[in-house]
C-alpha cells in the first residue's frame, strides 16, 4: 500500500534561506564588539557548522582556544556574545541582505494549494524565523504553518530528533506521512532518527556533507527557469526526474519520495 503524503517539516537556517553566511558575518561583528581575536572564514564556519546551535559553537570554539583567557562563568560570558550576535543577524535581516532561496516561496505555495500541512522544526530562534519571514512573505504567512518548534520550546538540537518528534507529537502525525526538508548532516540524522524521509538542499557550508540515506540531494528546490543539481537520491526517484525531465521540485515529487522505498545511489545518472 503506497503511503500518503500529509505534511512537509521545513528547516529554516539553509534550507528556507542561505543564512548561514548572515550568521557567520554577524558571529565576527559580535566578536569585535567583544574585543576578541576570533574571526570565522567561510572555510571554518563550515566545519563548524558540524556543531548545532551558535552558543554551542561558540563555548567549543573557547574550549578548544589555548590562547583564549578563560571567563568565570563561560556559558554566561557566550550568552552575552551570542546576544549581540542575535541583534546584528536581525539587522541585516531586516535591511535585506537575504531572501529565499530558489524555489522555496513557489514550494510554499504549491504545497498549500495541494492542500499538504506545513511546519518548521529548527534550532534556530522564534525571532530569527520571525525576522526571516515577515520580510519575505505575505503578513499572513504564521497560518502557513501549523507549528512552528525552533530552540525556545525544544532546547535539545540537532541531531538529536527532539525537535522533529515534538512536531510530529503536536500535529498527531506519523512519519510515514511527512517529508522533511533540511540542508546539513545533523539536521538530516534528526530527521532520520525521528523516522522521516528526507530531501536536502545543499549550499556551500553543507555541499561535502555526507548524506547516505537522503531521499534526494539537490543543489535547490529549483525554479522554471532556474533548475536544480542533482547530486544522489533513491534510484526510483532518480529515474523518475530523468524521465519526466524534472529541473526542479513540486509537490507531485515530494509525494513520489513518500510513497517510495528504495536504496540511494553515488551519482544521477
Amino acid at each position: 500500500m503506497r503511503k500518503k503524503l500529509t505534511t512537509i517539516i521545513f528547516d529554516m537556517d539553509g534550507t528556507l534561506a542561505d543564512t548561514e553566511e548572515i550568521h557567520r558575518q554577524a558571529f565576527n561583528l559580535a566578536f569585535d564588539d567583544f574585543n576578541l581575536d576570533w574571526h570565522w572564514s567561510r572555510k571554518e564556519y563550515a566545519d563548524l557548522l558540524k556543531i548545532s546551535g551558535g552558543r554551542e559553537r561558540m563555548r567549543q570554539y573557547a574550549l578548544d582556544d589555548s590562547d583564549f583567557k578563560m571567563p568565570p562563568d563561560l556559558d554566561g560570558y557566550v550568552a552575552g556574545i551570542h546576544k549581540l550576535k542575535t541583534r546584528h543577524y536581525a539587522r541585516m535581516l531586516v535591511d535585506g541582505e537575504i531572501k529565499l532561496r530558489p524555489g522555496v516561496r513557489r514550494v510554499l505555495e504549491e504545497c498549500r494549494a495541494e492542500g499538504l500541512r506545513l511546519a518548521i522544526a529548527t534550532s534556530s530562534q522564534l525571532t530569527n524565523v520571525t525576522t526571516l519571514l515577515n520580510n519575505n512573505l505575505p503578513l499572513d504567512w504564521p497560518s502557513w504553518f501549523e507549528v512552528i518548534a525552533t530552540c525556545d520550546v525544544v532546547e535539545e538540537k540537532k541531531p538529536s530528533p527532539a525537535v522533529y518528534q515534538y512536531v510530529l507529537d503536536k500535529m498527531q502525525i506519523s512519519p510515514q506521512e511527512c517529508l522533511a526538508l533540511e540542508d546539513t548532516r545533523n539536521g538530516f540524522l534528526a530527521a532520520k532518527a525521528a523516522g522521516l524521509k528526507t530531501v536536502i538542499t545543499t549550499h556551500y557550508f553543507t555541499q561535502g556533507n555526507d548524506f547516505e540515506d537522503a531521499s534526494l540531494v539537490v543543489d535547490s528546490l529549483g525554479e522554471p527557469d532556474q533548475p536544480f543539481n542533482v547530486a544522489t537520491g533513491h534510484p526510483e526517484i532518480l529515474q523518475l526526474i530523468e524521465k519526466e525531465e524534472k529541473t526542479f521540485v513540486t509537490p507531485d515529487l515530494f509525494k513520489e519520495i513518500v510513497s517510495g522505498t528504495a536504496h540511494p545511489v553515488d551519482k544521477c545518472a
